[in-house]
């Protein structure tokens, strides 16, 4: 190995510093005709992939990486893998965040066989695609969502008829019962299926007021009375599913400033969704926990917990994406439903693994401030 060659190798294996300018290179020719290219270029010796040369571009892009020196080095960072000559990738730098396709050529200087590396840089490139394909995304998410608006809309106008009926004929036996000195336990099932009534008519009629984004009817709620309400909408289904609830909600927990009809149905909707979790497990370790506490952020936060079947990290990356879902039945705009709320509420609806098995979904409200501006 000549003494020029063998002086870039001990700098390229050092992995310190840049190489040394086309000035100080013993390669000048080579440089000189390497600086002549717009892009980052670079020549590496086809015997042992030792950088012989390289213009300014390729130092100022690449010097920072350790393994720049190194031809197999530098194409393993790169790639997180092998590539070989005979690829044109793209590939993202880890020291910059840059982008650039990778092309090879082979050249000849002073009878030493190279292997030609041009970068060129492609970040503005990708960044266009990727808005491109975030506007086309959001654009099919609108439409997407302007239909199932309009569908709800129409469900909501379709179904008030009936509950009102439904309320109006549980009232008038209801009636007839206290007239007639009626059994208790048929007057308490009546009472149990009109609040359920006006419990649906409530939600339809705030799912009609979130459709036409109006304000929703914040005010201080009591999380403790929220949690008691959708608990006893699902006992006979816990009670089916056998299926042990726990609720753990700090005594002193504070009210939150929150539409209840709206929070209410979001813990409903995540309640529901781990009992059906645990529908596959023994019936002895189904358990459900409803946690309630203030975090670091001084914000009251809800935890829903199961020990059901969990989530795979790639259901985990879309599971708060509309139309996604896991269930075969399933339309996938429950959760992304569920966020919206929970954001025009200011607070977050987040996911994490349960420790020893299942899920845990959350979300946060703000506190009520009495008197502060809300």
């Amino acid at each position: 190995m000549s003494p020029a060659r063998a002086k870039v190798a001990k700098v390229a294996k050092a992995g310190a510093g840049k190489r040394p300018r086309a000035t100080a290179s013993p390669a000048r020719g080579t440089i000189s005709l390497l600086e002549a290219v717009p892009f980052a270029c670079a020549a590496y010796a086809r015997d042992d992939g030792t950088l012989v040369a390289a213009n300014r571009r390729f130092d100022d892009e690449f010097a920072a990486l350790p393994e720049h020196g190194q031809r197999e080095q530098l194409l393993a960072r790169l790639s997180e893998g092998a590539l070989d000559e005979a690829e044109s990738p793209e590939v993202r730098a880890p020291h910059s965040g840059r982008w650039y396709s990778l092309h090879w050529g082979q050249a000849q200087h002073d009878g030493q066989p190279l292997a030609l590396l041009t970068a060129i840089d492609i970040s503005e490139r990708i960044e266009a695609l990727d808005s491109r394909k975030s506007q086309q995304e959001k654009l099919l998410f609108t439409s997407r969502m302007m239909s199932v608006g309009e569908m709800a809309a129409t469900l909501a106008h379709e179904l008030n008829q009936p509950l009102a009926a439904i309320v109006n004929y549980l009232n008038g036996s209801l009636r007839l019962v206290d007239q007639a000195g009626g059994p208790a336990q048929v007057e308490r099932a009546l009472q149990a299926a009109r609040t359920q009534a006006e419990h649906a008519a409530a939600v339809i009629s705030r799912v009609r007021e979130f459709v036409r984004a109006r304000e929703p009817r914040r005010d201080a709620q009591d999380v403790h009375a929220m949690a008691a309400t959708v608990l006893e909408l699902l006992r006979l289904e816990a009670e089916r599913q056998q299926l042990r609830i726990d609720v753990a909600l700090a005594a002193s927990l504070p009210h939150v400033y929150a539409d209840r009809v709206m929070v209410e149905q979001v813990l409903l909707n995540l309640v529901k969704n781990a009992i059906e979790s645990m529908r596959g497990i023994p019936a002895a370790k189904r358990e459900l926990r409803v946690e309630g506490r203030v975090n670091l952020d001084d914000e009251v936060e809800i935890r829903v917990c199961d020990r059901g079947t969990g989530l795979s990290s790639a259901e985990q990356d879309q599971l708060f994406s509309p139309f996604f879902t896991t269930k075969n039945d399933g339309l996938g705009i429950g959760l992304a439903i569920c966020r919206s709320i929970i954001e025009y509420h200011k607070g977050r609806l987040f996911f994490e693994p349960h420790e020893g098995g299942g899920s845990v979904f959350g979300f946060t409200l703000p506190r009520y401030e009495a008197g502060g501006d809300q």
